[in-house]
């Protein structure tokens, strides 16, 4: 009762009931009666038990600090420790590479070594990831910060396997210059565990979500037509032609950070806008906004040419002929065709949509703003 943290170790176990306090007729006759008994490991008394870790240096710990750990159960199976042990050894096993909640454990995998007569493997101790709101990063307050812990979440939210790689490989590890950016090949080449560092490191999801927008883009465009089409079939847009599709991508794809966005943030190639953004409109759509917005969509109505460049032209005729600035009729024209104050080229956006669609749009818009 006067000791709070009882342990079975060299101070206790002579007060047990097993095969050292017990004579020997007694615990042959325990056995010969089929008595449940465990394999408990003999730790050595008052020892420091020391060895180099290849990311914290010399570890050592006092014997005194372990207990007598139960190796196999009375059910005849082994625990962690003690089939950890021997799986290692029996598959040559040269480096143990795991989280530091381990290094606890090193001593006693150190003594099982020494007891069996085998040379341990090396061991490195790499830091815990750190959740941005402090403490380990649990599987609970990962959900609840929404960054992904399993990888098939990963694979279902369309990560970009490298960025990923890229990413966790500098977590707690650089290479000791300004490079970011790093194949496998690379990484590979660079890596030590020697430069690891001691330190937790934190888990930055805005840096993933860099990592991932930065490999998005060395990507081909048509990498991504398949599972575009798919999301845009999906929600209910069919007919639409691959190079119309292609030309989208094109457009959006230096703008997103995950390739399942594009849908997200392009929906008003495929449908027209049934809302517009309060805030940007309320900056844009003031003034003589509908008064510019109505001299543009009449000289485009008119028959004159649709590509960007001439659309542009166009734009640039109207606010000199007004003598406004670009934006006093870019942004309302942008809000009245994509519902947001944002996003790609305006111009190869309308050359896109086509004439027609423009037009109905920016009517659209008139009849909701125009009358302000």
């Amino acid at each position: 009762h006067d000791n709070p943290t009882p342990k079975y170790d060299a101070a206790t176990r002579l007060n047990m009931n097993n095969s050292l306090s017990m004579d020997a007729s007694t615990v042959e006759s325990l056995l010969a009666d089929k008595t449940p008994y465990v394999i408990r490991l003999k730790v050595p008394e008052a020892e420091i038990v020391q060895f180099d870790d290849m990311v914290r240096g010399s570890v050592s710990f006092g014997s005194d600090v372990l207990d007598d750990q139960v190796l196999l159960k009375s059910d005849g199976l082994p625990t962690y420790h003690l089939a950890n042990v021997v799986d290692d050894h029996l598959m040559g096993i040269t480096h143990v590479i795991r989280g530091e909640e381990w290094l606890s454990s090193a001593p006693k995998h150190i003594l099982l070594y020494r007891c069996f007569g085998w040379e341990a493997p090396v061991m490195a101790h790499l830091p815990l990831i750190m959740s941005p709101a402090g403490g380990k990063l649990s599987k609970r307050n990962a959900e609840e910060l929404g960054i992904p812990v399993n990888v098939r979440d990963y694979i279902r939210d369309g990560y970009e396997p490298e960025a990923l790689v890229n990413f966790l490989a500098f977590l707690g590890w650089s290479p000791g210059d300004d490079r970011e950016i790093m194949t496998l090949d690379e990484l590979t080449e660079a890596f030590s565990l020697e430069k690891v560092g001691k330190a937790g490191a934190i888990f930055n999801f805005d840096k993933l979500m860099w990592y991932n927008a930065q490999y998005l883009r060395t990507r081909d465009d048509i990498s991504f037509l398949d599972e575009f089409r798919q999301a845009v079939t999906a929600a209910g847009h069919i007919n639409v032609t691959d190079v119309y599709l292609l030309t989208v991508i094109r457009l959006l794809k230096e703008r997103v950070h995950l390739a399942s966005e594009l849908l997200d943030q392009g929906g008003y190639f495929f449908t027209a806008p049934s809302s517009y953004d309060e805030k940007a409109a309320g900056k844009a759509w003031k003034g003589n906004a509908a008064e510019l917005v109505t001299l543009f969509r009449d000289k485009i109505a008119g028959g004159s040419g649709f590509t960007a460049p001439e659309l542009k032209a166009t734009l640039t005729s109207v606010v000199e002929e007004q003598g406004v600035g670009f934006g006093k009729l870019m942004l309302p024209l942008r809000i009245a065709i994509t519902g947001i104050g944002g996003g790609p080229d305006l111009f190869e956006t309308m050359e896109l949509l086509g004439r027609e669609e423009v037009v109905s749009r920016i009517n659209t818009a008139l009849r909701v703003f125009g009358a302000e």
